[in-house]
């Protein structure tokens, strides 16, 4: 099969039972890798962005370690030369494509991205692991509760449902009110949502006097941001729905990449489907050292199947802590925490190296439902940190007591009127930062 050939097909030998494929030595699965990376490599050689970019590699490689001496690759590099061209990635024939889709936008403004049916089909490839882990099969009935738009996350999870077998009820273009009427109508199973929009839905559901612990949900698929595998989070959403939560992560320029772990305490890298490195940038590697198990670093993804589109060493922009020595049955990569934060997002307050994540994570330690924004300011030559919550003035002092607790720093929590912060069914923007540039 030519590397970009457009059939649906994708490379069936590493899709049998996955119960099996997750027990995997690390022998047999860079095996797999070691064979995807030379082919992708080989679609990659042939396209103008790669072309001279790869000019001097030669293949086949015969080991993973040449994967190290290839080029970084970052976000700006990918975007297109023309507002709505696709990522510059993407550089197979036009009549080659058949999904349109685009980022969300986090880091700047939104990248289309294109994918050919050979690609949307490793998509829902990847997607199979993550349903996988839910247990997903066609008994189930799926809320997708979400606001359907170009975003790609929430067509591959649709379509991956689909083809598990599982009923899709569409949650798109109505109000929250009427999809936890939809999912109480309709008998839903499983939800699929953002963690904030899960903490959200048991906040309305209270106002409404909806019992969500016993409805006949029993999982959710949460992503778009960090909180899936934090405790604390975790915990929330567990209690308020009565059910158990399956995190997942993925990026439109890269794809679908992980799936939570069987305890809920973390995220398993698809390793037959993609490489992950973990590498630790500062003034002394500036382009990178590979960090040691249970170091903080950045995960770099190379995607194994997406011949219209690769994704060499990308530089994800997540933070993780990950380990390959670990005791879960799965032998993937672990990464405890999940995503810890990006590591554009890291704030340096007075010596404390701080996530929104990690605010968060205080936040929902403290009270699951309540809405709040983080306010990053200046004053003079320092940085301040500051809460706005939507909680009674004696809890925001209790709140700023744990902040002090946990983060070893004092932070001013300042309470708000209820409903009058933004709410996000999509990814959380929850950061205001007022520092001049």
């Amino acid at each position: 099969m030519p590397a970009n050939d457009l059939s649906n097909a994708v490379d069936d030998r590493d899709s049998g039972d996955l119960d099996i494929t997750w027990k995997s030595d690390r022998t047999a699965i860079e095996s797999i890798q070691l064979r995807r990376l030379n082919q992708i490599l080989a679609s990659a050689k042939t396209q103008p962005f790669y072309r001279e970019r790869l000019a001097d590699l030669a293949l086949p490689l015969v080991s993973l370690e040449q994967l190290a001496a290839l080029p970084l690759l970052e976000k700006h590099e990918m975007m297109p030369e023309a507002v709505g061209s696709a990522g510059r990635i993407f550089g197979l024939p036009r009549s080659r494509y058949t999904r349109y889709h685009q980022t969300s936008g986090t880091s700047g403004f939104p990248m289309p991205v294109l994918d050919t049916p050979r690609d949307w089909a490793w998509w829902l490839e990847c997607w199979r692991h993550v349903l996988h882990a839910a247990e997903v099969d066609e008994s189930d009935v799926a809320m997708m509760a979400f606001s359907f738009g170009p975003f790609i996350g929430f067509w591959t999870a649709c379509d991956a449902l689909v083809r598990s077998g599982a009923l899709v009820i569409p949650g798109g273009g109505v109000s929250s009110e009427t999809r936890l009427q939809m999912i109480l109508d309709h008998r839903c199973t499983l939800v699929c949502c953002t963690p904030t929009y899960a903490l959200h839905l048991v906040a309305l559901a209270e106002q409404l006097s909806i019992d969500l612990a016993a409805s006949p949900v029993t999982r959710l698929i949460v992503a778009g941001e960090p909180g899936g595998s934090r405790a604390e989070i975790r915990s929330r959403i567990e209690a308020g729905w009565g059910a158990k939560v399956i995190d997942h992560s993925g990026a439109s320029e890269v794809g679908a990449w992980g799936f939570g772990s069987a305890d809920g305490r973390g995220l398993h890298v698809i390793e037959t489907q993609f490489i992950a490195e973990r590498l630790h940038f500062d003034d002394a590697t500036p382009l990178g050292r590979p960090a040691q198990d249970g170091e903080e670093a950045e995960l770099v993804l190379t995607g194994l199947g997406r011949h219209g589109g690769p994704a060499i060493r990308y530089r994800t922009g997540d933070m993780v802590r990950g380990y390959r020595d670990h005791a879960h049955d799965c032998r993937f990569l672990f990464l405890d925490g999940g995503v810890l934060g990006r590591c554009d997002d890291m704030m340096v307050i007075r010596g404390v190296n701080v996530f929104p994540s990690s605010i968060e994570a205080i936040v929902r330690e403290f009270d699951g439902v309540a809405e709040f924004r983080v306010i990053v300011d200046r004053n003079g030559q320092m940085d301040t940190l500051a809460v706005e919550a939507e909680l009674p003035t004696d809890r925001c002092m209790h709140l700023s007591e744990l902040f002090q607790k946990r983060l070893a720093m004092r932070v001013n929590v300042q309470p708000v009127d209820q409903g009058s912060l933004p709410r996000f069914q999509a990814k959380a923007r929850r950061l205001v930062d007022r520092r001049e540039k």
